[in-house]
């Protein structure tokens, strides 16, 4: 059975920002507890190894910006705005997707995690981890590249449908699960660019098929809700008037944040990906014999 409405009352009007925090038990909990062991495993592996071994400093600041990227999405004012305007909606899905998604991974977090366990339960995860071949297999199978950008892509445009989004906007569980398909989505999409263990990351030159097929994918979702002339969402339409928009200015405005700012965050990312493999593939040459 579904649970009733998500908010109770109204969104919050734009003088009444700083009173409309969520601290939703089922939120907080899981970012503080994620966050603790993060903390205490970093504390536990610089205790054995030496600070900076292991987890580096960049490290535990990329973390600390991914939490912070969560807290801002779905426990500040935003998260109640969302349910007014479209474009804070979008804002929240692509601070999930493009900004906590990536800087969690960068910093990091299994290594973290399994060294905040007691020591005879790492190792006994360990020997567990080592026979269970199937569940590895299973696991190897999933994280394909096909198959994790066709999750995360899936995803995307699904949750963005007429009907399934206006029912994230009504119910509680529904709205959860648009979350938790967000970042459970981000975070392989983004794992298999940025691993700790390089070696396994995707290819030089597949990385960037991977990320320009999901530029492409996002900006042509942006450019369908930007340049249609129909409101797709009209539950949001009693709500617009307060923020000086119409629906269709605000769907419009939803449209150039997915479309504009999230290219220019996937660019970067190509850049990026450019410029290590190019740094790459000049290590790897043989030098060149004297004449």
């Amino acid at each position: 059975m579904l649970v009733p409405l998500l908010h109770v009352g109204v969104p919050p009007a734009p003088h009444d920002l700083w009173h409309s925090w969520s601290f939703e038990p089922g939120v907080l909990l899981p970012v503080v507890l994620g966050a603790g062991m993060y903390a205490a495993g970093v504390r536990r592996l610089w205790y054995r190894a030496g600070a900076g071994r292991g987890i580096t400093r960049r490290q535990t600041g990329w973390f600390g910006g991914g939490i912070l990227a969560l807290l801002v999405a779905l426990v500040s004012p935003l998260d109640k705005v969302s349910i007014a305007l479209f474009s804070a909606h979008m804002t929240q899905h692509l601070l999930l997707v493009l900004a906590a998604a990536p800087m969690l991974v960068l910093g990091s977090p299994l290594l973290a995690w399994v060294w905040a366990l007691p020591t005879p339960a790492r190792r006994r995860l360990a020997r567990w981890w080592v026979r269970a071949r199937g569940l590895r297999a299973v696991c190897q199978a999933l994280g394909h590249p096909l198959v994790v950008w066709t999750a995360h892509t899936v995803a995307l445009w699904l949750w963005h449908a007429p009907g399934l989004y206006q029912s994230a906007l009504h119910y509680e569980r529904i709205h959860a699960l648009e979350h938790a398909s967000f970042v459970g989505t981000a975070i392989p999409f983004w794992w298999l660019l940025l691993r700790p263990d390089r070696r396994r990351r995707l290819p030089f030159g597949a990385d960037l098929v991977y990320l320009f097929a999901a530029m492409m994918q996002s900006g042509a979702l942006g450019a369908l809700i930007t340049l249609s002339g129909t409101v797709w969402y009209p539950e949001h339409a009693p709500w617009t008037p307060a923020w000086g928009l119409t629906p269709l200015e605000d769907q419009e405005l939803a449209g150039l944040i997915m479309w504009v700012p999230a290219s220019l965050i996937y660019l970067g990312a190509l850049a990026a990906a450019f410029s290590a493999g190019m740094t790459r593939l000049d290590r790897e040459r043989p030098a060149l014999a004297p004449a």
